[in-house]
């Protein structure tokens, strides 16, 4: 029988209602405040669009409306749930998880980073993750350490 004489959700509106999980990475969850708080907002924000998509009353609609916020909210509430909050550092005389480093570049440019979550990195807005290949050259260094190598060194300027 043709799909057209039935109720039933086609083969292609299915596959887009399964969508995949979200990887989550294996490394450990480090938050800071902000990212914490980052997280909790954007659970509540996936689960009001999933609600939304709740009041749709085309059932194949409804299943696509609600695909991504749904698969969104269980990725963020495993995130939330292996969240270990990281205090800002004590210290400003090595680099550690939380701190905003100042570097420059063998090539001149200088560059300031703030060394952060996984889910919280954005290098654009000026935060990058603790896991990052530039971050874990940076940690556990203090201010006129060289790291890296070649083209790739930077020297740390400042920590904050």
């Amino acid at each position: 029988m043709s799909v057209a004489f039935t109720k039933e959700e086609s083969a292609e509106t299915a596959s887009e209602t399964l969508l995949p999980d979200r990887p989550i990475s294996p490394h450990p969850n480090l938050v800071t405040e902000a990212g914490l708080q980052a997280l909790q907002k954007q659970l509540a924000e996936a689960r009001k669009a999933y609600e939304a998509a709740q009041t749709i009353d085309d059932v194949n609609e409804k299943r696509r409306q609600s695909a991504a916020p749904l698969r969104d909210a269980r990725y963020l509430t495993e995130r939330l749930r292996t969240a270990q909050l990281v205090p800002d550092p004590a210290s400003t005389d090595t680099v550690a998880f939380g701190s905003t480093v100042t570097f420059s570049r063998a090539d001149g440019r200088v560059q300031t980073y703030r060394i952060v979550g996984e889910d919280e990195a954005d290098p654009k807005a000026g935060t990058i993750s603790f896991v990052s290949p530039v971050a874990r050259s940076l940690m556990g260094k203090a201010v006129g350490d060289v790291v890296g190598s070649g083209a790739q060194e930077v020297e740390i300027l400042s920590i904050a």
